[in-house]
């Protein structure tokens, strides 16, 4: 019977024992399940942190960002695309070449890629936004006004009228003339070529959100299309994702990609600028009214708000109730509107 009694209690200590580990293994399963999101909080902190911002991005950084913007006469003929070095611009802005055709004009400050294209030729209207900006412009080609601008040195510049196979390199993948790039290394020497500063002299008064959790009003708004002509060539669709708080950008049924990673773009905020065009020659060639403002739409975190553009010491800057708009962090995507059919009749609020 003692026996019994002793097997019995031996048994209820190794239970109590077995338990007791067990409490003490579930504590340590927790402990490790909890560590990650303090470690994602201490992330999130840091960056929060960052005592600089990217001027034309608010993007944080641990460094001061000195380096003069670079703008880019970026080719957008079908047979240009994709193009190298389009996912990593801090602004693209997209207009009317000739006819319905759209250049992008691709702005690089906080980070400038390794290789750029294809580079296509300038327009006086380029060449006003570049001053503007207090940007170094690069072109390759250039219209008979915008020519005169800049053998006036109008804004800092390099060509690749003057230096096609010695800045400016010629891809066999593509034929002329869409196939001219430039490199990261090519940029810096040509800079040195003629002289350009390339540290930055004028920060530009753009005003963003702390996160894309302050954008509050605005009518929702998840995809939007606009046209530039009759074909499908040159219509291009912005969709949101709200797990990434971005938009994503389709030409021509095609998504938006960067040739050299493959890498989508990647878009915070969307923009229409409405503004007057004038045709002024028989090749089409457009004349653009950038100092009067005027109608703007913009779109970000899934909604949209009808605001107004202003030329601000040079630059075309969002605004709305007599203030800079706010903007969320991260890529501007802004499209020149002619008032011509205007935003109602090219812009379009898809389902």
């Amino acid at each position: 019977m003692f026996k019994k009694r002793g097997f019995i209690f031996a048994i209820s200590i190794l239970l109590l024992v077995a338990c007791s580990d067990k409490e003490e293994m579930t504590e340590d399963i927790i402990e490790l399940v909890e560590e990650p999101a303090a470690a994602e909080e201490e992330v999130e902190d840091k960056e929060k942190e960052l005592p600089y911002i990217a001027p034309f991005t608010g993007v944080g950084s641990e460094v001061e960002l000195k380096h003069r913007a670079v703008l880019v006469t970026m080719n957008n003929h079908p047979l240009a695309r994709p193009q190298s070095g389009i996912a990593k611009a801090d602004i693209i802005y997209e207009m009317l070449a000739e006819g319905n055709v759209t250049r992008f004009l691709a702005l690089y400050q906080s980070e400038i890629p390794d290789k750029i294209g294809p580079v296509r030729s300038a327009r006086d209207y380029f060449v006003t936004i570049a001053k503007g900006l207090d940007a170094f412009y690069i072109a390759h080609g250039y219209s008979p006004d915008a020519q005169k601008m800049l053998n006036a040195r109008v804004v800092d510049h390099i060509n690749g009228m003057q230096y096609d196979g010695i800045l400016f390199e010629r891809s066999k993948e593509r034929k002329a003339p869409h196939n001219s790039y430039i490199t990261k290394e090519n940029i810096e020497t040509g800079a040195d070529k003629v002289g350009a500063s390339m540290d930055i002299r004028k920060i530009p008064k753009l005003s963003f959100f702390d996160s894309v959790e302050g954008v509050k009003l605005g009518n929702p708004v998840s995809s939007i299309s606009i046209r530039y002509g009759n074909g499908a060539s040159f219509e291009n669709q912005y969709t949101y994702s709200p797990d990434e708080g971005l938009y994503e950008r389709t030409s021509a049924g095609e998504l938006t990609t960067d040739k050299e990673t493959e890498d989508p773009v990647k878009i915070s905020n969307v923009i229409f600028m409405e503004i007057p065009h004038k045709t002024i020659d028989n090749a089409g060639r457009q004349a653009l009214s950038l100092n009067d403002g005027g109608r703007a739409y913009l779109f970000q975190a899934g909604v949209m708000r009808e605001i107004e553009w202003e030329n601000v010491d040079g630059i075309l800057v969002p605004m709305e109730n007599g203030v800079p708009a706010k903007l969320v962090k991260g890529m501007s995507w802004i499209s020149f509107v002619p008032t011509n059919p205007g935003l109602e009749n090219m812009v379009n609020f898809l389902p």
